[in-house]
This record gives C-alpha cells, sequence and structure tokens, in this order.
C-alpha cells in the first residue's frame, strides 16, 4: 500500500509538472502572437530605369544626344506594422540592395572637366563639344514609408529613404571638341576626329545619399503583390568639396517589379 501511495504521489507531482509546461506554451504562444499581430513581411525584387541629372539642366548642357539605360536591379525585404485592426495605416521599414544605372551622351558647352591625356596627365578645365558618360551605382538601402491602404488590393506609400554607396562608377570620355585651361579664356587644347580623353569621377562620389520615395502596389493574388515606386535624391551623388562638376546632380529612377507577401 505505501509503494502504491508513493507512486500516486508521483503520478501526480509529473502530471503537474505537465500541466504547468503546458500552460507556459500556451502563454508563450499568446505572447508571440500578440507581438506578432499586425505585422506584415514581404520579399521584392524589380528593375530600375531612370538617370541621374542635374534639375533644371543647366545652360552648360545645350542637348541630350543619346540615352541608354543600364541593367539596374534591386532585392528588397521589407516588414511593416499596421496601426490599426482594418490595415488601413502603418509604416514599413525595409532594406534594399540595388543598382543605378544610365549611358547619355551630350552636347555642352564650357562644361567642368578634368580629363586624362592618352600620356596620362591630366588637365582641367571648361569642355565644349560631345561628352559620353557611364553611370554604374550599387547601393544597400533603407526605406522608411508611411503606407494607406486604399482598399484590399490598393494600397499606396511614402515616406524617405537612406543609401550607402558599396560601389561607384561614374566615368566616360569627351571627343569632338576642345578643352580650356584653366577657365573660358585659358590656353585650347583640340580634340578632333577619332582622338578622345577620358575622365573618372568614381572616387569623388557621396558614400551617404538620402532622398523621397512614393509609390503604389497592387494585390494580384493571395500572396503576389506587383509594385512601382519612385525614388529622387535629395543630396548631390558628389561630395561637398568637389567643385569639377560646377552642378549639383541627383538619380531619378522608377522601380516596377513583384512581391512575395508572407
Amino acid at each position: 500500500m505505501k509503494t502504491i501511495h508513493q507512486i500516486g504521489i508521483i503520478v501526480c507531482f509529473l502530471l503537474g509538472i505537465s500541466q504547468i509546461g503546458n500552460a507556459q506554451e500556451r502563454e508563450h504562444k499568446t505572447l508571440l502572437s500578440s507581438y506578432l499581430r499586425g505585422w506584415e513581411y514581404s520579399m521584392k525584387a524589380g528593375f530600375s530605369i531612370g538617370g541621374t541629372s542635374p534639375l533644371p539642366l543647366p545652360q552648360e548642357i545645350r542637348s541630350i544626344d543619346k540615352y541608354t539605360p543600364g541593367i539596374a536591379i534591386s532585392i528588397e525585404g521589407n516588414a511593416t506594422k499596421w496601426f490599426d485592426e482594418q490595415r488601413k495605416w502603418g509604416m514599413t521599414v525595409g532594406i534594399r540592395l540595388e543598382n543605378k544605372s544610365m549611358n547619355t551622351e551630350a552636347t555642352v558647352k564650357n562644361y567642368g572637366m578634368k580629363i586624362i591625356n592618352t600620356n596620362g596627365g591630366e588637365l582641367k578645365g571648361l569642355w565644349t563639344g560631345g561628352v559620353k558618360t557611364k553611370v554604374r551605382n550599387s547601393y544597400l538601402t533603407i526605406p522608411v514609408l508611411a503606407n494607406y491602404r486604399i482598399n484590399d488590393r490598393w494600397k499606396v506609400v511614402a515616406g524617405p529613404y537612406f543609401s550607402y554607396l558599396t560601389e561607384g562608377n561614374f566615368s566616360g570620355h569627351v571627343y569632338e571638341g576642345h578643352l580650356r585651361t584653366p577657365n573660358e579664356t585659358g590656353s585650347r587644347v583640340d580634340f578632333t576626329g577619332e582622338s578622345i580623353a577620358t575622365y573618372d569621377f568614381s572616387d569623388n562620389l557621396r558614400k551617404f545619399q538620402w532622398g523621397i520615395q512614393a509609390g503604389g502596389e497592387w494585390k494580384a493574388f493571395k500572396h503576389l503583390t506587383v509594385h512601382a515606386d519612385l525614388t529622387w535624391g535629395l543630396n548631390d551623388i558628389f561630395e561637398k568639396n568637389f567643385d569639377t562638376v560646377s552642378f549639383a546632380m541627383y538619380p531619378i529612377y522608377l522601380n516596377i517589379g513583384f512581391g512575395y507577401a508572407f
């Protein structure tokens, strides 16, 4: 009888521990569910088209003769917190890996330039003639966006973004023109026919950039979304002390792509 009594005590003890464990598990699940309530997560991929340009076009740029968008791909992860049960208003924070790319050809007059001669020497002055530019910049970007859901399928977003330049290329060459150095009344160096001179301002690109982003998203299926976002840089892509190019240049790009909402 004593043994049976001891076994009963042990069984009751084990059952008590089991009940406590189950209660703690339910509490943890409730806390996790409460924490995750109102949150939404998504992954996005897309491509961008646009350019890096002064606004408005300065008098030094007489015409844009050719524009070709480059391969510009973005991959992004987002977390959205909705502030109401209807999920009308929310805030998104994300992290995006993106490229911004373009090729242009322009005719300019008295355009600030620092060229590299065929012998490796540098000449700085004012260029009049043709300029071909290649931009290939890669960024790590953090968007912070307000959300407004119009209906079950449509929502719009807007807010600032902050970018860090991970790899930059702003280079090209000049052709069919002349360079006045050090100013418009200085000595003249001519480039005609197949004669060109290269330039490279990649080391003068600003590391930290910021701007505004605005766009919309359409829910095509339960988890599949389609989006379009315009990003507009608000600070010059070049460092503050860089004075070869005498005007500020801003990246302006439209990103179009699709996403998966978890």
